[in-house]
C-alpha cells in the first residue's frame, strides 16, 4: 500500500476529508519553501504537492508561474526540488508527497534515472499536467512499475466518452479540475463541482479530489463537504509571494485545512 492509499484508508476511518496543500520548490528561496513544507503536516495538511518549477507552466495562473519564476531566479533545480522531499522523510514518514509539474525536466533527466531518485527521495506521486493518456508509456507506465502512483487531472470539459480514457492507468486519487481554464482564476462552486464530483465516481473507486478556484476556509469546507478532499495552491501561493512570514503562511493553511476538514 502507497503512502497515499495509506492516508485516504486512515481518512476514511476517521471520517474525514483529505486536504492538499501545494507549495512551489524554491519559493521564494529553498531555505524558505523546506520551512514552509516541513511545517505543512503540522498545520493539517494530509498530502502534501510540491511544485517542480519549469520555464513554460501552461496550465498556471500568474500566481503561480511568478512562484516559478521566483524558485528559477534562486537557481531551483530538479534535484533541490527532490531535497526538499527527502529532508521531509527525514523527520515524516507517513505524509504523502505529490510532485506537480511539467514532462520537460523529467525528460531531459531521463525516466528511469529521475524514477529511480523520486522514489528515493521519498516521492509517492506524479501530476504530469501536459501528458495525457496517450502517451502513458512514455512516464505513466514505468512510473506505476516503479511504485509510484500517476494521479490524473479530470476537467469540466472530460465528457463520458473521454474520462474512461483520463482514468485508464491512474491511481492514488483523481484530480477534478473544477474550473475551466488556469490555476487561481474563477472561484469553485460545488453546486457545480457535485454532479461532477458523482459522475467521476461512478467511473471508479479512487478518491476524487477538487483543486482549482478554492481560496478561503468556508470555500474548502463547502468543496469537501461533496469530494473527498479539496486543494489549494494559488491562494497559499499569494501569501509566499507577498512575503508573509512562515508563520503566518501555516496559519493560513491551518485555517483552510480546518475548513476544509470540517466539510
Amino acid at each position: 500500500m502507497s503512502r497515499i492509499d495509506a492516508k485516504f484508508a486512515q481518512l476514511r476511518a476517521q471520517n474525514r476529508k483529505a486536504f492538499v496543500a501545494y507549495v512551489m520548490a524554491g519559493d521564494p528561496t529553498f531555505e524558505t519553501s523546506l520551512e514552509i513544507v516541513q511545517g505543512l503536516p503540522g498545520a493539517g495538511v494530509d498530502i502534501i504537492e510540491l511544485g517542480l518549477p519549469f520555464t513554460d507552466p501552461m496550465a498556471d495562473g500568474t500566481t503561480i508561474q511568478l512562484a516559478g519564476q521566483r524558485a528559477l531566479a534562486q537557481h531551483m533545480t530538479l534535484d533541490k526540488t527532490l531535497e526538499i522531499a527527502r529532508t521531509l522523510r527525514q523527520t515524516d514518514d507517513t505524509t504523502p508527497i505529490v510532485m506537480m509539474g511539467y514532462y520537460n525536466p523529467i525528460y531531459s533527466r531521463g525516466v528511469d534515472t529521475f524514477l529511480a531518485q523520486a522514489r528515493e527521495a521519498g516521492i509517492d506521486g506524479l501530476i504530469i499536467v501536459d501528458l495525457p493518456p496517450e502517451e502513458d508509456d512514455e512516464l505513466c507506465i514505468p512510473a506505476q512499475k516503479a511504485g509510484l502512483n500517476f494521479i490524473r487531472l479530470a476537467t469540466p470539459t472530460t465528457d463520458d466518452k473521454r474520462l474512461p480514457k483520463v482514468l485508464t492507468n491512474t491511481s492514488g486519487f483523481v484530480y477534478y479540475v473544477s474550473v475551466t481554464g488556469i490555476t487561481g482564476t474563477a472561484e469553485a462552486q460545488s453546486a457545480d463541482v457535485a454532479p461532477e464530483v458523482a459522475r467521476i465516481k461512478s467511473h471508479t473507486d479512487l478518491p476524487v479530489i477538487v483543486g482549482f478556484g478554492i481560496k478561503t476556509p468556508e470555500a474548502a469546507e463547502s468543496i469537501a463537504s461533496i469530494a473527498d478532499g479539496a486543494v489549494v495552491g494559488s491562494a497559499i501561493v499569494e501569501k509566499i509571494g507577498a512575503g508573509e512570514s512562515v508563520a503566518d503562511v501555516l496559519a493560513f493553511v491551518k485555517s483552510l485545512a480546518d475548513g476544509c476538514h470540517r466539510g
